[in-house]
């Protein structure tokens, strides 16, 4: 994965989850023990690896995308989606697995609660090993994958100098070995605080933690500076995916050079503009959509 100096195939590698979204709509989430009838229902496409990949596609970067799907109708489904955006799946591997699955009830305010079965996700890397993994720019994970993954494709990609962009979703506790490999840290507020906070993360070896702050922006820490994201305001619907553009949009604007500031920032209108639609994949902004919104 060495950005310098060689011919990269892909500006961004995302190592991660495949998921089949189940997404009822409702008035209110349910509290323990009640019954609620919804008002509408939908599949899409989603995990948020391929979340991440579609949004780095959209963006207009060159996206690999390496994970696990079953022999199974949603697993047809997730290569076709993937493909039709245009993303590489020559590392998207079948296995004798269902297909993953996530279980989405959004209320009238835009609000969600998530249950993932991860199914073929637990196989992502295990059959491989050592793990090989194309070139480039940009190597992008989250945690629904076996950590043992994300620990060797962070090693693989240190090693050749692709940056390193984790996103700590869902929360799972990780090694300071683990995390000295990270370059750029993107967890939400719920997401840092399981992790210790800032201050812990960097304390590991983190170089950059990007924390999204939601409606409110996001922030950037090194050891030496914090920098403040603006938000870009908009009337959210569904704020399932906003996490995944914000990640997927900065990966794509670091893979093509920018400052990790100038990413951000892109990334802060990406996960603005990915509330304003239904669902995670289907709401994932174009990046002429997201200049125009910032005005160029």
């Amino acid at each position: 994965m060495n950005t310098t100096g060689h011919d990269v195939a892909f500006d961004v590698v995302v190592v991660g989850s495949a998921n089949l979204d189940l997404v009822a709509t409702l008035d209110h989430l349910p509290k323990p023990g009640e019954t609620i009838v919804a008002q509408s229902y939908a599949e899409h496409a989603g995990g948020k690896g391929v979340n991440q990949a579609v949004a780095c596609a959209r963006m207009c970067a060159r996206p690999a995308f390496v994970g696990c799907v079953g022999n199974d109708d949603a697993g047809v489904f997730l290569r076709g989606v993937l493909e039709d955006e245009g993303i590489d799946t020559s590392m998207l591997r079948v296995v004798d697995m269902p297909t993953g699955r996530a279980f989405i009830n959004v209320d009238s305010r835009g609000e969600n609660e998530i249950v993932v079965v991860s199914g073929a996700n637990t196989q992502v890397g295990i059959a491989q090993n050592p793990l090989q993994l194309p070139t480039s720019h940009v190597l992008l994970m989250q945690l629904e994958i076996p950590l043992a993954t994300v620990a060797a494709a962070l090693t693989a990609a240190r090693k050749s100098g692709a940056i390193t962009v984790l996103n700590p979703a869902p929360y799972k506790s990780l090694t300071e070995e683990v995390l000295s490999l990270v370059d750029v840290i993107v967890p939400n507020e719920t997401e840092s605080a399981a992790c210790g906070g800032t201050q812990a993360l960097l304390a590991a070896g983190v170089a950059t933690v990007v924390t999204t702050l939601g409606e409110n922006g996001a922030v950037i820490n090194t050891a030496s500076s914090e920098t403040n994201i603006a938000p870009h305001k908009v009337v959210a619907v569904d704020t399932v995916g906003a996490g995944d553009a914000f990640i997927g949009a900065l990966s794509a604007e670091l893979a093509r050079g920018a400052t990790i500031s100038d990413a951000a920032s892109v990334g802060a209108v990406a996960g603005a503009l990915a509330t304003t639609n239904h669902g995670a994949v289907p709401s994932l902004p174009t990046r002429d959509v997201v200049r125009k919104a910032m005005g160029k």
